[in-house]
């Protein structure tokens, strides 16, 4: 800066001796060779030969912090309408407002909302508008007391080890999760990719942890440690002091980070959204026929029937990342090769194991399915008219 004004200085006699087309070379030249805009050189000018120029003075606010507050309040009661429909309530309801109490403003101020006009009461509004959404879409709960005492786990596990399981919640509120619906808790072990659900009606942390109980007595291993997300329905005191008494690891994810649970949100899509798609399901029927599904076929099918394949590592090559996969294994047959099993269990599985007709399982499970569409059409007196595989667009009522 101080080369180019010492440039400035020396271009400034000939400036001034010039005509008005001198004058134009002059700031051109200046312009082109230090990329400066050419009203601020023009100022500049000003500066350096008549001294400090003052600044021409802001008009004082007309409309200024008591308008924007009373006008903040309004739009609040109001269910936040834009500056064109507030206008007319303003000129109405602003004095009943007053007179109820609600608002609590002077004549100067009551006077200015009568006058003032919607582009201004947009203009005002923007600033508290933009506060509002950033604070509503990063809004952050704190973690409570018991959550500070779970330690946080990342997807670093130790597939050689069986026995740790990551669980997860899937709703089935269809477009709106209004009310009380169904959700399936899915867990998952790590190391076999073995599955298992239960379906519990609403979300209440007693429910929830009677059906972690269920899926555990159904497990043919032992568990170690269980991981889950942030959810309330995992992070109390009753799951926490059932693992401390069974001397299982607890564990959670970091907030919104869903990739730190990448195992089990896999089995979501694939074990749970596949077969039961994104219909509402919120009745006792629906319930028993889901949990039927996830306690005989579905799980048998999928453990006994349905290759996983391992990540064994990553290898980057060049710009791209190449990824390297085991064999695929049906989970029973990882279960089997693990060593993690006695002789009689692994015996007990394999009669179970061969007792199975893929076949039949698949036609069973289609034929529920089949029964479960059916309910979901009688409880809304209508065939279904959207596609029960395709998420839905949410509605306006959440909770």
């Amino acid at each position: 800066m101080s080369a180019r004004d010492q440039y400035l200085k020396k271009l400034l006699p000939d400036y001034f001796k010039s005509d008005r087309k001198g004058k134009t070379k002059i700031l051109d030249e200046y312009c082109r060779n230090t990329g400066q805009n050419r009203k601020y050189v023009i100022r500049k000018i000003r500066e350096l030969s008549f001294g400090e120029v003052k600044r021409r003075k802001k008009r004082r606010a007309y409309y200024g912090r008591d308008v924007q507050s009373a006008l903040w309040t309004i739009w609040k009661i109001f269910d936040g309408p834009c500056g064109q429909r507030l206008k007319p309530l303003l000129e109405t309801e602003v004095k009943r407002l007053r007179e109820l109490g609600e608002l609590k403003i002077s004549d100067r101020t009551y006077k200015k909302l009568c006058q003032i006009s919607s582009a201004t009461i947009d203009r005002l509004l923007r600033p508290k508008k933009e506060e509002w959404k950033v604070a509503r879409r990063y809004k952050r709960k704190k973690a409570g007391l018991i959550a500070k005492k779970i330690p946080l786990k990342l997807t670093d596990w130790d597939t050689q080890r069986i026995g740790y399981v990551e669980m997860d919640t899937v709703f089935h509120c269809g477009s709106s999760t209004a009310g009380e619906f169904i959700n399936s808790l899915s867990t998952l072990e790590i190391s076999t990719g073995w599955w298992e659900a239960e379906a519990i009606m609403g979300r209440a942390q007693k429910r929830t942890f009677q059906a972690i109980k269920n899926i555990r007595q159904r497990c043919p291993y032992s568990w170690r440690g269980i991981d889950s997300d942030n959810d309330h329905v995992f992070i109390n005191e009753q799951l926490f002091k059932y693992a401390e008494k069974e001397e299982i690891e607890f564990t959670r994810s970091r907030p919104y980070r869903k990739n730190d649970n990448a195992y089990i949100e896999q089995k979501n899509f694939t074990h749970v959204r596949q077969p039961l798609g994104y219909l509402r399901y919120e009745t006792n029927e629906e319930l028993a026929l889901i949990n039927d599904l996830y306690r005989n076929e579905l799980r048998l099918y999928k453990n006994f029937f349905q290759p996983v394949m391992k990540l064994e590592r990553k290898d980057r090559v060049g710009g791209q990342i190449k990824r390297k996969y085991d064999k695929a294994q049906t989970p029973y047959h990882r279960l089997l090769e693990s060593g993690a099993l006695t002789d009689e269990e692994k015996e007990k599985l394999e009669r179970l194991y061969s007792s199975l007709n893929p076949a039949e399982l698949k036609r069973r499970i289609d034929k529920k399915l089949e029964r479960l569409f059916r309910m979901y059409e009688k409880k809304n007196k209508r065939p279904i008219t959207v596609d029960p595989y395709r998420k839905q667009n949410p509605t306006t009522v959440t909770c």
